[in-house]
């Protein structure tokens, strides 16, 4: 297992989709992007960004059960690829001795970063997944990225990763999800 860091979540802009994205620790720093649910998005966000919410989401519930039974997050570790799914483990110990609990990744990266946990992946699925930074970049410009990262985390708004839906328009029969007419002209139109 590499040992990676949580550099980013984006929006891929042709399917709207978010990604988080890791960086491996060491050279040659591979990219590894992986596709993640927009509630999972939020949560990671919220939690790499220091931001709480006044009651508490699953994650947060998740680290307060861990905490509560005397459990420790050793690690969250991607650890295959399998027909294009990203599959994890959450590394444990407690009073009941070792665990890995399979998991999905975003699970597993939203956990492990509210109990501040290292990441890991394998050297596979770097291998078979990863890419290399189009720029390479000296450690020094490397933290100042991270930096600004952590800066940028800190002002994100976890709600930019819940899709705006328009209201509906129209009797609820016609158009049933409010989408603008049967010819594709759109409310906004």
């Amino acid at each position: 297992m590499l040992r990676v860091d949580l550099i980013g979540i984006q929006m891929d802009p042709a399917t709207g989709a978010a990604v988080v994205v890791l960086r491996e620790h060491e050279a040659p720093n591979r990219l590894l992007p992986i596709i993640v649910g927009g509630a999972e998005a939020s949560s990671i966000a919220m939690a790499a960004g220091g931001h709480h919410v006044e009651r508490p989401m699953t994650h947060d519930l998740m680290a307060t059960l861990v905490d509560s039974l005397d459990a420790h997050v050793d690690a969250a570790e991607v650890t295959e690829l399998r027909d294009g799914s990203f599959l994890a483990n959450l590394a444990l110990s407690g009073p009941m001795g070792e665990r890995r609990l399979d998991t999905r990744p975003s699970d597993a990266i939203a956990l492990a970063v509210r109990l501040n946990a290292p990441l890991y992946v394998s050297e596979g699925v770097l291998d078979e997944a990863g890419t290399l930074p189009i720029v390479e970049f000296g450690d020094d410009e490397i933290e100042a990225e991270v930096d600004v990262f952590r800066d940028f985390l800190a002002e994100l708004d976890p709600a930019d990763f819940i899709p705006d839906f328009p209201p509906p328009t129209g009797p609820c029969i016609d158009n049933p999800v409010g989408l603008g007419d049967i010819d594709g002209e759109h409310p906004e139109d």
